[in-house]
């Protein structure tokens, strides 16, 4: 059974006992930290889905009009002036098959991995490496692109990719806990808005099922569904 600290069971004393609105939510995150340094906070969303089709698993993108507050670390798999755009962007690496052999040998210190097109051949030879880790670069989220300048931006200025787990929840960061409250609440509605957007065509009901807002380690708070998600 898991332990808590003092800082949680203070906080979890205070909080609402039911559903409340967003900016109830959002105030009593920022008002209760979970720990001193500043936490993320985000957006899990049980989804009415059924999870043993596969055809209805919930993936995408989303790019957050404040930013995600965390510094993404980002490489680019590429060659010549693909390469020289990422390198100009800001991607903290960049290379080809030195780049590729450098993250078979069991390097995964970055965030995001973008590919260009061409090189999606030899970056499949490293998928047990990226893919467990969810780093596999994917045409569907964006990483799978010859616009790397592009791509490198979108990643570090607030671009944060979401994916539904065996359960049937998604959980999506939204910033941090020293972010205003109408900047939090205003990437919480950008965040159900795509996650809405990527509903599967055989999901029936209510989608959104339940919607919770926490910090890295606070209290979750409930937030009722007709204000922030249906």
């Amino acid at each position: 059974m898991a332990r808590h600290g003092k800082r949680y069971i203070d906080a979890q004393k205070k909080a609402p006992t039911g559903p409340v609105s967003l900016e109830e939510a959002i105030a009593f995150v920022k008002a209760n930290a979970g720990a001193k340094f500043d936490e993320t906070v985000e957006v899990a969303m049980r989804l009415g889905v059924d999870i043993k089709k596969s055809d209805q698993t919930v993936r995408g993108t989303v790019n957050l009009p404040h930013g995600s507050g965390k510094k993404v670390r980002v490489i680019v798999f590429a060659a010549g002036s693909h390469a020289d755009d990422a390198k100009a962007a800001g991607a903290d690496e960049v290379g080809y098959e030195d780049l590729i052999e450098k993250v078979k040998n069991g390097w995964t210190d970055f965030d995001v991995a973008i590919a260009t097109t061409d090189a999606m051949k030899e970056v499949r030879k490293i998928a047990r490496v990226l893919g467990p880790r969810g780093l596999m670069p994917n045409p569907k989220t964006g990483t799978v692109t010859d616009d790397t300048a592009a791509a490198v931006k979108a990643a570090k200025g607030g671009k944060v990719d979401f994916r539904m787990d065996r359960s049937g929840n998604v959980c999506v960061l939204c910033g941090k806990r020293s972010f205003d409250a109408d900047k939090l609440i205003g990437n919480i509605h950008v965040i159900v808005d795509a996650v809405k957007a990527e509903r599967p065509a055989g999901a029936k009901g209510t989608f959104v099922r339940s919607l919770t807002v926490c910090s890295t380690m606070g209290v979750g708070v409930r937030v009722l569904i007709k204000e922030s998600a249906e």
